[in-house]
């Protein structure tokens, strides 16, 4: 181990010479060249002038060549030594980095801002709060199906915008398109339930329809694709044996969600009670 580091010693000392020896040789050449141009008769003073920076930016060149060339295997060492660290250093922050990386990716797309309803990864809620680090969200729930709030706050670093799918639920605008399924027994009228079904929906969305089919219009021209009829609609799903799924899609203001569904619930449960 001593004699490494001697070694080591002895290679520095020797390149320090080295160095010392070239640059008093570029020093002694300057000055003897820069006195030889000041003392020839036969060049104006610009000419001397213009000879004397090119000298000087010469001998600077020729000074740092030199160097690199001395220098070249501390140099590399040194080199090696800086990428290892580096890299070490983006291990260590990878999780920083990513937040980062997906924080600008959250403000350079746009993809939401406070207030927006988004899930990801999991989480679903209404964005409170975003930094460069992390996202808040107040909870929307139980599951992926309710549209209560559940007084709880999630967090979920950036980090998750690169490497997860996110999902807008209220892409700026009033009114959406929703889902809403309706389980039954192979044995029930699923006829005189889709009916039903069907019918509560559209007294529901009645009041407000010709407001949803102008935002659904509007959607259309801004994006230059066919928007949806906004009108229920009703498709039967056979999951599972012996079971009839019957999935209602039906408009709803953005913010009333919940309370439209729910309409539809209680409606068409008092509809099929009824004798």
């Amino acid at each position: 181990m001593q004699n490494s580091w001697m070694s080591v010693d002895s290679s520095v000392i020797l390149d320090g010479l080295k160095s010392l020896i070239l640059l008093v040789s570029i020093v002694l050449t300057r000055t003897l060249v820069v006195r030889w141009l000041s003392r020839n008769p036969t060049l104006s003073m610009e000419a001397k002038r213009r000879w004397v920076v090119t000298t000087r930016n010469s001998m600077v060149f020729v000074f740092l060549l030199g160097l690199v060339v001395i220098w070249a295997h501390e140099l590399q060492a040194f080199a090696v030594s800086l990428v290892a660290l580096a890299a070490a250093l983006v291990l260590a922050t990878k999780e920083l980095i990513l937040c980062w990386s997906g924080a600008a990716l959250r403000v350079g797309s746009k993809i939401y801002g406070v207030g927006d309803r988004i899930q990801i990864a999991g989480c679903r809620g209404v964005v409170l709060d975003h930094d460069v680090f992390a996202t808040k969200l107040l909870e929307i729930g139980p599951g992926q199906s309710a549209h209560l709030y559940t007084g709880r706050v999630t967090s979920f670093p950036n980090s998750l915008l690169l490497t997860n799918a996110l999902v807008k639920e209220n892409p700026e605008q009033e009114y959406g398109l929703y889902t809403l399924t309706v389980p039954l027994k192979a044995e029930d009228d699923w006829r005189k339930a889709e009916r039903t079904l069907l019918a509560v929906a559209k007294a529901e969305c009645g009041p407000f329809m010709e407001e949803a089919a102008r935002q659904m219009k509007l959607l259309e021209q801004t994006n230059l694709l066919e928007a949806p009829s906004p009108e229920p609609r009703i498709t039967i799903q056979l999951q599972e044996p012996g079971r009839i799924h019957l999935v209602l899609r039906f408009p709803a203001p953005d913010r009333g969600r919940s309370r439209v569904e729910q309409g539809i619930l209680r409606r068409y449960l008092l509809e099929m009670a009824a004798p």
